[in-house]
């Protein structure tokens, strides 16, 4: 007899991530860029709105690495050229 369903609880079923796991990075291949964007994160009182280029960098070099699934740039909230990025600063 399990001890999860003592006292009527209900059974707990884990459910995955959506976009399935996000895969460490057990070699430190984009360590690199990891700690720019921490040091980043740090230097400016965790803002991350100013450290937008270096989790893009960061980003790319798990996509580029295959450690995260390939994604467009407009769906992790990143303007896809630089047209783009002139309509977000009007």
């Amino acid at each position: 007899m399990s001890t999860a369903m003592t006292f009527g609880q209900k059974q707990f079923i884990p459910t995955p991530p959506e976009k399935g796991s996000f895969p460490l990075d057990h070699e430190g291949v984009c360590k690199k860029s990891m700690m720019r964007y921490l040091n980043c994160l740090y230097d400016n009182n965790s803002n991350n709105s100013l450290c937008r280029s270096e989790a893009k960098e960061y980003l790319a070099c798990r996509m580029e690495n295959n450690l995260m699934a390939k994604e467009k740039w407009s769906k992790l909230g990143f303007p896809e050229s630089n047209d783009q990025i002139e309509e977000e600063k009007k």
